[in-house]
């Protein structure tokens, strides 16, 4: 027996979902309905679910941002109105999506793809591919979600005063303080704005609204003086980019 999972805003769309799920009742068994990223954070943790039925648009966290803090990440199938970038990213990665409205046949369509997968089938890794295409978008930029401990934290991308690589994972700090991020700094460069933040060193980037001076230091290398009073190590690369970040 399958366990899974329901995670959705909409009371309706859950209702489609379990009434649909009674065909295979012998199959799966729902362990409990969440509607929001947080509920579904926590029935995660407690059920270990083999599925999750998700939808991406939710408040407080989206789908997308659920699944990165997930540490044991089942397999998904989507069912969502979300129909724009991520369509390409959900054919290629996902088990299967569902765009609401969607009939039953074609939700049976998607349980029997899932169903017959090989039992070899790495839904961690279908999961972490997804979540690297869909980052690409700009909607997904805007913000830091990390968790600390069981709680979740938000973090604007204003907020973010520079990031330093931390063997796997990332530090992203702000006034408040540091928060760990499982990405890598390639990842934060390719997504973050290069308006307004720059890598300045293999192990650093920074917010350029936070620089106040930049600081010549031993051979080639400089530090950049942020207004927290923090010194940032700035390669002869990283100086290179800043100059032209900053027209010098």
């Amino acid at each position: 027996m399958k366990r899974a999972l329901i995670i959705d805003d909409e009371p309706l769309a859950r209702m489609v979902v379990l009434e649909y799920l009674q065909a295979f009742n012998d199959q799966i068994e729902v362990m409990q309905e969440c509607n929001d990223g947080f509920e579904g954070l926590k029935a995660i943790h407690q059920y270990q679910p083999d599925l999750i039925f998700l939808d991406v648009q939710m408040p407080k966290i989206n789908g997308f941002e659920m699944l990165e803090l997930v540490e044991n990440q089942p397999s998904v199938i989507f069912t969502t109105a979300f129909d724009e970038y991520a369509i390409k990213a959900f054919e290629a990665h996902a088990v299967d999506y569902l765009l609401k409205p969607f009939s039953k046949d074609r939700f049976n369509k998607a349980v029997e793809k899932y169903l017959a997968q090989s039992p070899s089938a790495k839904p961690a890794k279908q999961t972490e591919e997804l979540l690297e295409a869909v980052s690409q978008s700009p909607a997904q930029h805007e913000r830091i979600v990390v968790k600390t401990g069981t709680k979740v934290k938000i973090i604007p991308v204003s907020d973010v005063i520079y990031l330093q690589a931390d063997d796997d994972y990332v530090s992203v700090f702000t006034q408040e303080g540091s928060y760990l991020k499982n990405k890598t700094m390639n990842f934060f460069e390719q997504t973050l704005d290069p308006r307004y933040f720059v890598r300045v060193h293999r192990s650093y980037m920074v917010a350029i609204q936070q620089i106040t001076r930049i600081d010549p230091y031993e051979k080639d290398s400089h530090l950049a003086i942020l207004k927290s009073g923090a010194k940032i190590p700035v390669s002869k690369t990283g100086y290179v980019k800043l100059k032209q970040v900053l027209g010098i």
